[in-house]
């Protein structure tokens, strides 16, 4: 399997976003179904200010893309450069802003946590939200998060990154082990969002990256 990354665009996202959707379902073990109800969101995500994204594609040969699980995340041109290649990994995010529901829900849980108004307003704003970052079970392993996040950061002209992942017994997943290989410290912990009943933390690290910086390693 030889892998590339590659910048997504908004205008190409009728090529990208069903894959990119499958992907997060398969990755984040939800019931078939629930890409449809995300698609919505994604869409809108991509008009928000300085959105990017940034995909992982695999060349297989075209007699293994035989199976609809492998099917589904076939890409066309132009996003992929030839009839072979797969979507197998997604990282995408935005500039923060006040009026987002994401950053609604940071305030009222730093407030909750004690934090003082200034404090909250120094936390929440001049940040990039990294809202979803998935690598298909079948690339696991090789790196691709790191590898996604770090192309996806680059360049960032906001002064930190911040992320929402849900709360993990001991921190024990890859998403843990990645985050905090990639310098994110706790911003806070074990919030619960309206309408989920699963507790998050929000974790941040600043920005930009620096030369030996862990998330510029391959």
């Amino acid at each position: 399997m030889t892998i590339r990354l590659v910048d997504l665009t908004g205008q190409d996202s009728r090529i990208w976003l069903e894959p990119a959707l499958d992907i997060y379902v398969t990755a984040m073990n939800y019931p078939r179904g629930t890409e449809i109800h995300r698609a919505a969101l994604w869409r809108d995500h991509i008009t928000r200010p300085r959105w990017r994204a940034v995909g992982a594609v695999a060349t297989m040969p075209a007699a293994e893309i035989t199976s609809p699980q492998m099917a589904r995340r076939r890409l066309a041109r132009p996003v992929a450069v030839s009839d072979d290649e797969l979507l197998v990994g997604i990282a995408y995010g935005y500039q923060g802003a006040r009026d987002q529901w994401w950053n609604q829900q940071l305030r009222i849980g730093l407030r909750q946590a004690g934090h003082s108004d200034p404090a909250v307003d120094a936390i929440t704003r001049d940040y990039f939200e990294l809202t979803e970052l998935h690598v298909h079970p079948t690339a696991q392993g090789r790196g691709l998060g790191q590898w996604l996040l770090g192309r996806l950061l680059a360049g960032r002209p906001e002064g930190q990154v911040l992320l929402s992942t849900p709360e993990a017994p001991a921190e024990d997943n890859r998403a843990w082990s990645l985050y905090r290989r990639m310098g994110f410290v706790d911003i806070l912990r074990h919030f619960t969002f309206t309408g989920d009943p699963r507790p998050f933390a929000f974790l941040g690290r600043p920005l930009p990256l620096g030369p030996d910086d862990p998330a510029r390693a391959r």
